[in-house]
């Protein structure tokens, strides 16, 4: 494999590889399908430059995206992601989503740790002053995780998203960097 650089940000039990847009662009240029597998995470028989691009994004002339994906420290494996995927550099908000890839790191304080590290992340480097999360009424793990962070339920947007060929609502949560401070 090429010897890829990327930064990092760690906790306790994870190591957060960090993706920027330029430096994501540039990797995706230039690795192998089983370079993709390995550093991101996605299984390798899913690899395609479409899926990759739609998993990620890129940035464009108003807003870019930092993922962090979540290595397990114990054993380095890629366990999840998690990150700003919509994030409005000049107004100084993002949206944060976050997932882990199987059922065994489910339950066990994964997201706690990881979005406790992200968002400081985002709140002091990125100069974030708002971040947002659009989630399922139907995900209650995930509402359970930002509620831990203070987030506060905003609005419910109807017919926001299709997951699985399902019409979903979704649950508009934010957090201010004044909220996450205190």
């Amino acid at each position: 494999m090429n010897n890829f650089t990327f930064n990092y940000i760690e906790t306790s039990r994870f190591k957060l590889r960090i993706l920027e847009a330029e430096a994501y662009q540039a990797f995706l240029k230039s690795a192998t399908d089983q370079e993709i597998a390995y550093y991101i995470g996605i299984p390798y028989h899913q690899i395609t430059y479409e899926r990759t691009k739609g998993a990620i994004g890129f940035r464009t002339f108003n807003k870019s995206y930092k993922m962090f994906i979540i290595v397990d420290k114990a054993t380095d494996h890629v366990i999840g992601h998690c990150g700003f995927h919509t994030w409005y550099v000049d107004h100084h908000r993002a949206e944060i989503g976050y997932a882990l890839y199987q059922e065994q790191w489910k339950g066990r304080g994964v997201m706690t740790e990881v979005l406790r590290a992200v968002l400081t992340y985002g709140f002091d480097r990125m100069k974030l002053i708002r971040v947002e999360a659009f989630i399922s009424p139907e995900n209650i793990a995930s509402l359970n995780t930002v509620k831990k962070f203070g987030f506060t339920q905003e609005g419910l947007l109807r017919n926001q998203y299709i997951n699985n060929g399902e019409i979903e609502d979704s649950i508009l949560h934010r957090l201010l960097v004044e909220e996450f401070q205190s």
